[in-house]
């Protein structure tokens, strides 16, 4: 089975392998909603937020996650905000969580979207559409602040009993479908690089154009909100350009990955989603940066061998693709386990153009 949810102001996309409730889109009966009628009124502002079910691990081995008392409407709840202009989903969502408690984290795979109405401050009634995350906290304190006076790190399963509303625990079912031992590998197209009958050297080495250079530092804060551990690139320089001061912010290098050229994966596209599997299955967050002609094939395999048809799949320049993948439970055309897809989330912009 698959769910798919999308943002139409920011062009986020996100499919799913697992099956979940259908508690998305419903409305949240909170102190902050609307009347019972739910209505929006006509020309009111739609309000797009983010938010994440922080997580840590625990020595007994079950997770716990962060619950937050917000004095003002006098409940508990899960961390979330609404975007700043030219935010992405995850910089709000990474945000929200360190304003609200005080605490760093590292971003993994989308969870759902849930939305309700709300009332606005000239009396409107306006939908709001929240996304969230799973999140992974850094070591660190709980830090009170002017909308949070209280956190507390709650059992996974005792959490339910500690929500006010019924669809933070619908979130909180999404983030339990799934173990936490998922892989993550972020797949980028690489960043602007001119037109290839405009460059007269070898298209190899075709460089990143100056827009391609504009694109890079919103590229390389996007990345590290998901803590990556690891680059690899398709042996083209523009590709390699893109990814490679992620690889030097960690002190590695870039990894050549010859399969994952548009040339070789239109030869042996197999070759070249088994090499990305190969990555997936080493547990560590990976970079993989690639072309225009390989990445909508390459996740439409993934997808289908995964039992969904992801429908079209789009791949904008320095555009990002959060893959997550079940490591070592997919039985895959005779070649053994293997790391099977459970979770694809599509970022077309590394930084939309402010609202």
């Amino acid at each position: 089975m698959s769910r798919g949810d999308s943002d139409s102001n920011t062009g986020f996309v996100s499919f799913s392998t697992v099956p979940t409730t259908s508690a998305a889109d419903t409305v949240n009966e909170a102190p902050e909603a609307a009347p019972a009628d739910h209505l929006v009124d006509e020309g009111a502002p739609t309000i797009h937020a983010a938010g994440a079910v922080l997580w840590r691990a625990t020595q007994e081995g079950e997770p716990e996650v962060a619950v937050v008392h917000r004095p003002r409407h006098g409940d508990w709840s899960l961390p979330k905000g609404k975007l700043d202009p030219g935010e992405t989903l995850a910089h709000a969502a990474a945000r929200e969580v360190s304003e609200e408690t005080g605490l760093d984290c590292v971003l993994s795979r989308h969870l759902r979207r849930i939305s309700y109405t709300v009332p606005t401050p000239e009396g409107c009634r306006a939908r709001k559409f929240v996304h969230y995350f799973a999140a992974r906290a850094r070591p660190g304190e709980f830090v009170a602040n002017e909308e949070v006076d209280r956190m507390h790190w709650v059992p996974v399963t005792r959490a339910h009993e500690w929500l006010t509303y019924t669809d933070d625990n619908s979130v909180l079912d999404s983030f339990r479908s799934l173990p936490r031992s998922l892989s993550t590998v972020l797949l980028v197209r690489h960043a602007k690089a001119g037109k290839r009958a405009d460059f007269a050297g070898d298209d190899d080495l075709r460089p990143l154009s100056s827009q391609g250079w504009a694109q890079q530092p919103a590229l390389h804060t996007l990345l590290s909100l998901f803590g990556p551990e690891r680059v690899h690139s398709a042996p083209r320089v523009r590709c390699e350009q893109t990814v490679a001061s992620i690889a030097e912010e960690l002190g590695g290098h870039v990894e050549p990955e010859p399969t994952l050229s548009e040339e070789a994966y239109r030869a042996d596209p197999e070759a070249g989603r088994q090499r990305l599997l190969r990555i997936a299955s080493t547990h560590e967050t990976a970079v993989v940066c690639s072309q225009g002609g390989v990445i909508p094939d390459l996740i439409g395999r993934l997808a289908k061998s995964a039992g969904v048809d992801p429908g079209e799949v789009n791949s904008r320049k320095a555009s990002v693709w959060v893959l997550s993948f079940l490591p070592g439970t997919h039985e895959d055309e005779g070649t053994g386990p293997t790391p099977r897809l459970v979770a694809a989330d599509y970022f077309p912009e590394p930084a939309p153009a402010p609202c």
